[in-house]
C-alpha cells in the first residue's frame, strides 16, 4: 500500500492559495504576485476627519511638486492607492481615466497615489504612459499612508470625499460593480453639491 506523506503538506498549500483569492493586493511586495480580482470586495467607512481640515496632509506629485488636501476643498476628491505590480489596480485603471474624463469640468479631481514602495516610485511613469493616464499621479505622505490604510493594506482603495472632505465612500479591491458602484457616488455628490 502506497502512503503520500505529501498529502497533508499539499492541503494545506491548496488551503493558503484559496484564501488569497478573497483579498486585493497585499502590502506592497515587489517581489511577490499580486493576488486575484476580489469576488466581493468589502465597501466600508471608518472615521475619518474631513481630511481638508488638516492642511499639512498631502502628497508629491510625479512632476515633483507638493499638494495638500486642504486645496481641494471645494472639488469632490477620489483618491485611488495602487501600486504598479498589484494586478486589481492595474484593471481599475481604464475606469478611472473614464471617470477622470467624464467628470473633471464638474468639480471632480481625482489623484492616484502609488503605495507600492520605493522599489515601485520608479516604475510609475512607464505605468502611466502604459495606461495612458490623464489625472495626476503622486506618493503620500507617510502620515496620510498611514491613516488611510490603518485598518488594511489590501489595494487598491479608493476613497471618495465630498466638497467639504468628509468621507462618502471607500472602496477596497475591484471588481465588476465597483464602476457603477463608484460612478453612482460621484454623480449622486456632483449633482447634490452644485445645487
Amino acid at each position: 500500500m502506497f502512503i503520500n506523506r505529501n498529502r497533508p503538506q499539499r492541503i494545506i498549500l491548496v488551503l493558503i492559495l484559496a484564501t488569497g483569492l478573497f483579498a486585493g493586493c497585499s502590502s506592497p511586495n515587489s517581489d511577490s504576485e499580486p493576488t486575484p480580482v476580489l469576488s466581493n470586495h468589502p465597501q466600508t467607512s471608518f472615521p475619518l476627519p474631513p481630511l481638508t481640515a488638516n492642511s499639512e496632509l498631502g502628497w508629491v506629485l510625479t512632476d515633483g511638486s507638493r499638494v495638500k488636501l486642504s486645496e481641494h476643498k471645494g472639488k469632490v476628491l477620489v483618491l485611488d492607492l495602487y501600486a504598479t505590480w498589484c494586478e486589481p489596480c492595474r484593471q481599475s485603471i481604464p475606469h478611472l481615466i473614464e471617470i477622470h474624463r467624464r467628470y473633471e469640468a464638474k468639480g471632480l479631481q481625482l489623484v492616484g497615489l502609488n503605495v507600492g514602495g520605493p522599489d515601485d516610485r520608479v516604475k510609475v511613469a512607464s505605468f502611466a504612459a502604459e495606461f495612458h493616464i490623464t489625472y495626476p499621479l503622486g506618493f503620500p505622505d507617510q502620515p496620510l499612508t498611514d491613516l488611510l490604510l490603518a485598518d488594511t493594506t489590501s489595494i487598491p482603495q479608493t476613497y471618495v470625499f465630498n466638497r467639504e472632505g468628509k468621507l462618502l465612500k471607500r472602496f477596497i479591491g475591484y471588481d465588476d460593480s465597483m464602476p457603477a458602484q463608484l460612478d453612482q457616488v460621484i454623480q449622486s455628490e456632483l449633482a447634490s453639491s452644485s445645487r
